[in-house]
């Protein structure tokens, strides 16, 4: 194992005496070529390209002497300190940190960033980073070649955003682009990038607590439309908030997620599903249902994307979704849903022999199904006199 390994971050400013000092005495340094150039390596030391860490952290444990790492950036945030700190290469190391590329892309866009999700795209994030993206109006995006910004606008298509792209942080080369999603489609793009991607209904500036922002609208779940300040809209069978609640506790909608919610209606169960975190697109043929909707998501202080036609045609060209809720549209639409094969799904029916038919189509589509006959009566408390009552069958269908 090294006798000491070190961890240099750079922002572009000259290095701290404890970084030189650190290269001075370095035997290995493990860097990106234009980093294996410092005047400050001793000629003697061997010099390892940084590509894969986990490869370059198993070549530094085996190392006998001071192996020294330098990383764009701040290397604890996003960065190399957590492969080597891995206990398959039993590394322990220093850091001397530096600016992130995260903090020096807000402070060139000069904006804060306490309210911003950070993601990472890379291979197998890409799609997750983006649904962050949809549903947040700020996040700002660490990139990687193949997972830049126009790949990224090219997944937000249809969807308003503004980004700014900050390239070469910190070097001669650096530059500050503020531009939409169609025109990042048609850039040529240097690496390295951070993408900080903008939507249009970010709240006004205050004070916060919370590093990424504060959770969106009132507290409790399957709340009622005037519980988000809304009009009430009466429910169409199927459509109360417990079988809601029931609903969203099946899909469970998280960060990273697409939710479609398919025959919207009231909107209330989309506006939940991003509450949690997803995102989500709502589909409706009615115009009064898709402004309902968007009035819901103002007032719960969420994005989402609202899609005004009719299923199956609307769901075309529509991304790949992680979950589905159909609120209607019959078996004509339930079969476009399910022929997605988005992990999970669910409806509902108001019959059994509705239930055995909707079942039957998911379970033809590869589904595994379950149902459930969901009951919920409302009582006046005054009198406790029954004031509603709710009945229907609840189908999810899960993929292994």
């Amino acid at each position: 194992m090294a006798d000491r390994v070190t961890v240099i971050g750079w922002d572009g400013s000259p290095l701290e005496p404890a970084a030189r000092s650190a290269l001075r005495a370095a035997t290995l340094v493990a860097a990106a070529p234009r980093h294996l150039e410092q005047p400050e390596i001793p000629p003697g030391a061997e010099r390892v390209t940084l590509g894969s860490v986990p490869l370059a952290a198993e070549r530094i444990a085996r190392h006998r002497g001071s192996a020294v790492v330098v990383a764009d950036g701040d290397p604890g945030f996003f960065g190399v300190v957590r492969a080597l700190r891995d206990p398959a290469h039993g590394l322990e190391v220093e850091v001397v940190p530096a600016v992130s590329s995260v903090a020096a892309a807000f402070a060139r866009a000069g904006m804060p960033w306490d309210d911003a999700r950070i993601v990472v795209a890379g291979q197998g994030t890409l799609r997750r980073a983006v649904n962050v993206c949809r549903a947040h109006p700020k996040v700002a995006v660490l990139t990687a070649p193949g997972a830049g910004p126009t790949e990224i606008a090219l997944m937000l298509r249809g969807v308003h955003r503004t980004f700014v792209v900050c390239e070469s942080l910190g070097t001669a080369d650096e530059s500050v682009t503020m531009v939409t999603p169609e025109t990042a489609v048609n850039h040529r793009w240097r690496d390295p990038n951070v993408v900080i991607v903008l939507g249009g209904g970010q709240a006004p500036t205050r004070d916060g607590w919370l590093a990424g922002g504060v959770p969106a609208g009132p507290a409790g779940w399957a709340l009622e439309a005037a519980d988000y300040g809304l009009s009430a809209h009466t429910p169409t069978e199927g459509q109360a908030p417990a079988l809601r609640a029931a609903q969203l506790a099946f899909l469970g909608p998280r960060t990273g997620d697409l939710l479609w919610d398919v025959g919207t209606a009231g909107g209330l169960a989309a506006v939940e599903a991003a509450r949690l975190g997803a995102a989500v697109i709502a589909v409706d043929r009615d115009a009064e249902a898709c402004a309902r909707v968007t009035a819901g998501a103002r007032a719960a202080g969420v994005e989402l994307q609202v899609v005004h036609g009719g299923a199956p045609q609307a769901l075309g060209d529509l991304p790949e979704p992680d979950a589905i809720r159909v609120g209607g549209g019959g078996p004509r639409t339930l079969r476009a849903c399910a022929d997605r094969r988005a992990p999970r799904i669910v409806t509902h029916a108001l019959t059994r022999d509705e239930a055995e038919s909707t079942g039957g189509i998911l379970t033809a589509a590869g589904y595994r199904v379950r149902c459930t006959l969901l009951q919920a009566v409302a009582l006046d408390t005054g009198t406790w006199s029954e004031e509603s009552r709710n009945v229907a069958f609840l189908l999810s269908g899960s993929r292994t």
